[in-house]
């Protein structure tokens, strides 16, 4: 079970606005999660607490392929991004990194900014603590959830080389 407080966006926030390019020449995770969504909310790194939960619309994720937007997303804090719907290449990266993200239309436009919500990925229940709501969403298949408690693609690997 993961969760913490909403801070929410729109559809369609880019790559470019989550971690913009000028940032790109360095693979710090901390210094790519102090400029994460700088861009589009100066506010995020303040608003941001660990264990926080991104919530969004449409194509979260859309433009570049680039692996430092999930990576700054979840270096920030960020516990879990539910949205409406992701593009597939920042679908793809963030099970990569170990990003928790679940696609929920419903909960995506019903959860509000600073409501409390919980997440269990196993089950795809979302929980709205502060609106008494609860949402289910199409849980992830084993193997992905288990890249994700491993902390990314390459943690799992490693993991099952040692399990052989």
């Amino acid at each position: 079970m993961i969760g913490g407080k909403v801070i929410k966006y729109g559809d369609n926030v880019n790559t470019d606005v989550i971690i913009p390019a000028r940032y790109l020449n360095t693979s710090d995770e901390k210094e790519l999660a102090s400029h994460c969504m700088e861009d589009l909310d100066k506010g995020f790194s303040s608003k941001v607490k660990n264990g926080s939960v991104l919530v969004a619309g449409r194509n979260f994720g859309c433009g570049s392929s680039r692996e430092h937007a999930p990576i700054a997303i979840k270096a920030s804090g960020i516990s879990c991004v539910i949205a409406e719907t992701f593009a597939r290449i920042f679908f793809r990266n963030s099970i990569n990194i170990g990003l928790p993200i679940i696609e929920c239309r419903k909960a995506a436009r019903e959860i509000e900014e600073g409501d409390e919500v919980s997440v269990d990925l196993t089950s795809g229940i979302i929980k709205n603590i502060t609106g008494g709501k609860t949402y289910r969403a199409v849980p992830f298949p084993d193997f992905m959830q288990e890249i994700i408690e491993s902390r990314g693609l390459i943690n799992y690997l490693r993991k099952e080389g040692a399990d052989k």
